[in-house]
């Protein structure tokens, strides 16, 4: 298998890949070269949508001349620690950064995204403001801007831990949550469309559009929620209640 960087004929032939609608998986095969390899080579230009070869190398080849060679390791400093559960951590870093770029590709902001795909990759499905501005590398202004937004589209919940730490975490719960406020905001679209029907005449055709519009968005809401409360019900039942539980 081959090592070190990408050439350019094998940028273009992920270009080309890309285009014909291959997976990375598919593309690495051709290159003869890990998964992780390509799905990085991705995400770091651009992603699968705007991803152009000569781009691509252009860049590589900029961030080498810019990056400065490492310091040797001083022997008493400890390794970095190993993924858990024996995974590959170039695996783990190519898959975060794809999840990052499709959060970002659906409309969360950046910092939003890269903070929902650490919780969301976590296995404890929580993290403290410290852990993620440590995993991140960013400042704890960033990590306190970023959770604020996510609490106001119901995306993470605050919860403090046994040594009285804030703990943000996203769970099954909160995924219902987050699906319950779409449905709610959908729901009050539809109520501003209805009072555009009452200012402008009902029998004109803007009030007729707006009915529609009010119809339509009354029927997503409802299947949202209703999709969501079955889903809850099936997928994450809560726990029945042991005799001794008060009501």
């Amino acid at each position: 298998m081959p090592g070190g960087r990408l050439t350019q004929p094998e940028r273009q032939q992920i270009a080309l890949g890309l285009a014909d609608g291959l997976t990375y998986a598919e593309i690495a095969r051709r290159l003869d070269r890990p998964t992780s390899t390509v799905t990085r080579e991705v995400m770091r230009n651009g992603g699968p949508t705007t991803y152009r070869a000569d781009q691509a190398h252009r860049a590589t080849e900029r961030r080498a001349h810019r990056r400065v060679p490492a310091a040797p390791r001083n022997p008493g400093t400890p390794a970095q620690p190993a993924q858990p559960h024996g995974r590959d951590a170039e695996a783990v870093h190519a898959y975060e950064e794809l999840f990052t770029t499709v959060l970002i590709q659906s409309g969360t902001p950046k910092m939003m995204a890269r903070v929902l795909t650490c919780l969301y990759t976590s296995d404890a499905g929580s993290l403290t403001a410290s852990e993620l501005v440590q995993r991140l590398q960013v400042s704890p202004a960033s990590v306190s801007k970023a959770i604020t937004f996510l609490e106001s589209q119901d995306l993470v919940r605050r919860e403090r831990d046994e040594r009285r730490r804030e703990r943000y975490v996203v769970d099954n719960d909160v995924w219902y949550q987050s699906m319950i406020a779409s449905a709610r905001g959908t729901a009050q679209l539809a109520e501003v469309a209805r009072q555009g029907v009452g200012v402008l005449g009902s029998e004109t055709p803007a009030a007729v559009r707006l009915e529609n519009i009010a119809r339509f968005v009354d029927f997503v809401s409802e299947s949202i929620t209703r999709a969501a409360d079955q889903a809850r019900e099936i997928l994450h039942p809560r726990p029945a209640p042991t005799p001794g539980d008060s009501a």
